[in-house]
């Protein structure tokens, strides 16, 4: 089982391989995705780091959490994934056209 963490305030000259090599003694990394902006690729200041075991990743968070790397004092916390809502067609609706329930149609209030 892989747990992964969101490890955030990282400094613009991080790279993959010094996260790798910063998580390592805690248990065995499986992944670093070190996040980038799409248009010009300079860093986001965050990264996914996903660790081989839970008990790595709870080891992970308890001694890189609030520690400082690169000038900077890291945020460690377990990743919480972001649901995308799309409406059952498949396609992609505005932000503005969203309602809570996921659905991309106005409510109905009855027939007039």
């Amino acid at each position: 089982m892989n747990t992964k963490l969101h490890v955030a305030n990282l400094a613009a000259s991080t790279t993959e391989r010094k996260l790798q090599d910063l998580f390592s003694p805690h248990g065995n990394v499986a992944e670093v995705n070190l996040q980038v902006e799409r248009e010009n690729g300079q860093p986001r200041g965050f990264a996914i780091v996903t660790m081989a075991t839970p008990q790595g990743a709870q080891a992970a968070i308890l001694a890189l959490n609030g520690k400082e790397a690169e000038a900077r004092i890291l945020t460690v916390i377990g990743h919480i994934p972001t649901k995308k809502v799309l409406p059952a067609n498949g396609q992609k609706v505005p932000g503005s056209a969203r309602r809570r329930n996921g659905s991309a149609s106005p409510p109905f209030f009855g027939v007039f």
